[in-house]
This record gives C-alpha cells, sequence and structure tokens, in this order.
C-alpha cells in the first residue's frame, strides 16, 4: 500500500480523496480524541471535504411544518431500525429520530448553506447547555433555572410551561449571543460576517416567536395548519409516547454525546447531487458502516419535479444499505394541508427502479 501511495501522491484527484479519508476517519475517533479532533479542524474538514456549492429554497426551515414526523417511530422499532449511520435533511427533528436509532453517526444533508448555519447554532447550545431546560432556555432567550437538576426528569410540558414567559432583558440576550458567538467560531468553520449575522438573525427569531414560532415560506405568513415549536415538542408518535429529543434528559444527553464528538455533521448538497450522498457513501464503505435510516421529508417531491429524482435513487444505491434500511418521507395534502409521515424500506424503493447494488 506504501508503495501505491508513494507512486499516486503526485495525482491531485488521489490527494484529495486523501484528504476525505482522512478528515472522515477522525469523526469516528474514541470520545477521548474528540477535543483533539476538533480542535486540530478535523470537523470544518469534514463539512468541507463532503459538501457541494448551496442551493435556493424558498423556506427559512427553522423548525418543521411536519405534525407528523415523530408517527413513525412505533414503525421504525418494529423494522428494528437501529444503529448505523443516519441521514437526514432540515433542522432540528433531525435530533428526534437520531435519538430514537441511536446511530454511532448522523449527517444532515441539506441545499441550503443556511441549514448549515441553523446546525451550528444548534451545535453551539448542545455545547453550553448541560441539560433540556437549559437548551431551551438558551435557544429561546429565557433565564437558566438556579437549580438545574430539579429540573431532569420533568415532563417535557413542565419545560414548555417555563419557557412561555418574557424573554431576557437585551443586555443578557446580547450576552448570550457574544457567548454563542465565540462557541460557534471555535468549531473551525469559516464563516463570513453575513454568516455570522444569518445565525444571529435565526437565534432572534427563536427568541421573538418563543414557543409559538412556525415554518415560513418566502413572501408568505405560515399556514394555520402548521405546528408550532410547542405543538412539535408535545407531539406524541401516535402511540401515546413523547418521542422529541427533549422529552427526556437521556435522549437529551446522546444528542449532546455525538455533538460533542463531532458526530453530528452538517452538510450541503442535493440529494440528487454529484457529490454529497456519494461521498458519504464512500466514508460508510471505508468504515463497515451501513445506512439505517435516509430522512428525505418530502424532498423527492422536488427532485421529481426537477427531473432529478433517477440521480436521487442512484445516489442512494451506492451507499451500503442492509434489508433494514429505511427511507422515512413526508407526504402533504395540498388541499386541506397537514402531512402525513411514512416509512419504505430501501430496498423496496430501489427495487421499484430496477436499480441493483
Amino acid at each position: 500500500m506504501n508503495d501505491r501511495i508513494g507512486r499516486r501522491g503526485d495525482d491531485p484527484v488521489f490527494r484529495i480523496t486523501t484528504v476525505l479519508i482522512v478528515a472522515i476517519a477522525l469523526v469516528f475517533a474514541p470520545a477521548g480524541d474528540a477535543r483533539r479532533a476538533q480542535s486540530s479542524g478535523a470537523f470544518a474538514a469534514q463539512i468541507a471535504a463532503l459538501s457541494e456549492p448551496g442551493g435556493y429554497f424558498d423556506t427559512d426551515n427553522l423548525i418543521s411544518n411536519e405534525r407528523s414526523y415523530q408517527h413513525v417511530f412505533p414503525e421504525l422499532e418494529r423494522r428494528n431500525v437501529r444503529g448505523g449511520v443516519y441521514v437526514g435533511v432540515g433542522p432540528d427533528q433531525n435530533f428526534s429520530y437520531i435519538a430514537g436509532i441511536r446511530p454511532s453517526i448522523a449527517f444532515i444533508v441539506d441545499i441550503r448553506r443556511d441549514n448549515l448555519l441553523l446546525h451550528l447554532l444548534f451545535k453551539a447550545l448542545f455545547d453550553q447547555a448541560r441539560g433540556r431546560i437549559e437548551y431551551l432556555a438558551l435557544l429561546f432567550g429565557r433565564p437558566v433555572p438556579a437549580n438545574l437538576t430539579d429540573w431532569r426528569d420533568s415532563p417535557v410540558d413542565r419545560l414548555a410551561q417555563y419557557i412561555n414567559r418574557p424573554a431576557l432583558d437585551a443586555k443578557s440576550l446580547n450576552s448570550t449571543r457574544v457567548r454563542l458567538e465565540r462557541v460557534i467560531k471555535g468549531f473551525g468553520v469559516p464563516l463570513s460576517e453575513e454568516d455570522l449575522a444569518t445565525m444571529d438573525r435565526f437565534h432572534g427569531r427563536f427568541i421573538a416567536g418563543g414557543l409559538s414560532l412556525q415554518f415560513e415560506s418566502a413572501g408568505r405568513p405560515p399556514q394555520s395548519y402548521y405546528p408550532t415549536y410547542e405543538n412539535l415538542l408535545l407531539e406524541t408518535d401516535g402511540a401515546g409516547r413523547q418521542r422529541n429529543y427533549l422529552a427526556s434528559e437521556e435522549s437529551f444527553q446522546f444528542i449532546k454525546s455525538l455533538q460533542a464528538r463531532d458526530r453530528v455533521i452538517p452538510v450541503v448538497g442535493n440529494l440528487s447531487g454529484p457529490k454529497a450522498l456519494a461521498a458519504i457513501g464512500r466514508v460508510m464503505t471505508e468504515r463497515g458502516e451501513s445506512l439505517s435510516a435516509l430522512y428525505a421529508s418530502n424532498v423527492e417531491f422536488y427532485l421529481a419535479r426537477d427531473g432529478s429524482y433517477q440521480r436521487f435513487i442512484g445516489n442512494l444505491s451506492y451507499m451500503p444499505h442492509t434489508s433494514r434500511t429505511v427511507i422515512i418521507r413526508a407526504i402533504f395534502n395540498r388541499g386541506t394541508g397537514g402531512s402525513l409521515s411514512v416509512v419504505q424500506p430501501v430496498e423496496e424503493l430501489l427495487a421499484q427502479f430496477a436499480v441493483a447494488r
């Protein structure tokens, strides 16, 4: 192998591939190596190695508009969708799927660079929050309770009641923003002043909207049937269980641990694009990992509309998968509003398009 590397050392494609493999391999380092990996810029290198040029989509997508997204958990459990590698799109509903599936690593792939910026904000909040109530207080600009241990086993309903109070004063909010910006810069991802301003604007939206915050599309007010953040926080899986990642301290701490080890990686990419999914698939192959779940929301609708769905299927076919690997999708009723979330085995989807691994 050393001889092959020596012969190909001057090959630019080989050098780029080597950088990709080395950078991503660091993601899988033991927990004790997490601080070293982050300080060396590995997290930023991972994002750069996997990302494509960004694209436009006409939503802010700060929160989901899928009230139904938790309803698939009983089916995921029935199919034993567990561990492996998780890939998803969009904002923090991914954390609920990650908390339920418990992958070793997660990639959040979204065509909008703004989604990467939003996830850097979330990552900073996980870094600074010791528990669920502090996370929510920092996100929504509310006071952090004095005795955090009193909140550890609290039901999520009680957390929501606490957050439904006036925001902090301007001076305290500015102090929080300065603190979070310092943490975000420490992740090593190259950020412009515009990027920092965008993240500050996103945070301001959470603070101003509180738990009444809703999904918005550019130039259009939120639809009446869109859930609020509070609706999503308190929603159940259809079988009476609250499955939001903030519904239990144990779920929150699992996500916090992954974030601390740089194992939740936001990537700028199109599911039908030439690089992101293919690069993630190569990393999975190198590591001997398989895809457990791909959460596509309703992105497939747009891929079909613009004629790129077959490229998505091709990308998906090259991601290592098993008979238990599933795709999770949202279907919207454009007449009456609302969403339906469903699960389909990836092997079944690929068979429909006659794609063999």
